[in-house]
């Protein structure tokens, strides 16, 4: 079973490059299910029922999100009608919507999505890792879910791969969102577990993190805001991870990132077209 997850969708240009890219690599690579972070894709704060609709026409198939899910006041409404936005499941008691769905995949498979969020450099959450085991222990991989896919976002490393390391084996995947700076430790765990600690954004990485930079700077320097983030708006470049998942065991059988378009070193989803060459696998 083919997964595809796509990171933060920053602003106007992360957007118009996933609108482009996804429908090319659906095409070409025919992925089992789709899933994209979107909590930046309103102008690089929040999303929009008309944004998360866009998303869904392309081609993904659930939209997760961190700690500007609700930065647009509309997504506190519109979540409540949909199964396919997702909160952090650690989000407090009474939260609107909801922080994990089964849902089915192409090829008829059940995956357990789970969104949460960490709480190191972060506000306030629920304990991630208790979270997470509760609906690990409600769905378990192989016996209520055929594919168990986590997105932790989170700021700390440490976190993030400490959380990998606890549900290594009852995972099918952990990908890390928030920094918006793809790293290279993309890998599959002694357990069985893929993981990486940040897939990066998808936005304009001519940039202060998918922001036009004079501002962020100008903070830096001064200490003093000088007005509000903007998303840079030139090209846009998709960041993502390609999951292969053994259909008997859940767990992957092979990882590899994903990058298209814009500044970055192009990246194909090598394991679905090669397996033998430049992967990570098992």
């Amino acid at each position: 079973m083919r997964i595809l997850f796509l990171g933060d969708v920053v602003g106007r240009a992360g957007r118009e490059a996933v609108f482009e890219e996804l429908p090319r690599l659906r095409e070409r690579y025919s992925p089992d299910f789709v899933i994209l972070n979107g909590e930046n894709a309103a102008g690089g704060f929040g999303i929009t029922e008309a944004i998360f609709q866009q998303f869904l026409d392309v081609g993904v198939d659930v939209v997760t999100s961190g700690n500007h899910v609700w930065d647009q006041r509309d997504a506190l409404v519109f979540i409540e009608r949909t199964d396919r936005l997702l909160r952090p499941v650690n989000f407090p008691p009474g939260a609107p919507g909801r922080g994990v769905g089964l849902f089915s995949a192409a090829n008829g498979a059940q995956i357990l999505v789970i969104n949460a969020i960490g709480r190191i450099f972060m506000s306030d959450s629920d304990c991630p890792f208790q979270a997470v085991d509760r609906e690990l222990a409600a769905c378990p991989l192989k016996t209520a879910a055929d594919a168990v896919f986590i997105d932790f976002h989170a700021e700390a490393t440490s976190e993030k791969q400490a959380l990998a390391h606890h549900v290594d084996g009852r995972a099918s995947c952990v990908a890390g969102t928030h920094t918006h700076v793809p790293t290279s430790d993309d890998q599959i765990l002694v357990g069985g577990t893929a993981y990486i600690s940040d897939v990066g954004m998808c936005g304009d990485y001519d940039s202060v993190l998918g922001m036009e930079k004079a501002e962020p700077i100008s903070r830096f320097l001064t200490k003093i805001p000088g007005g509000r983030f903007e998303p840079s708006k030139n090209d846009g470049t998709i960041c993502g991870l390609a999951v292969e998942v053994d259909d008997g065991t859940g767990l992957a059988s092979a990882v590899s990132p994903v990058r298209r378009g814009g500044r970055l070193r192009a990246i194909e989803p090598e394991i679905w077209s090669d397996p033998a060459v430049s992967s990570v696998s098992v």
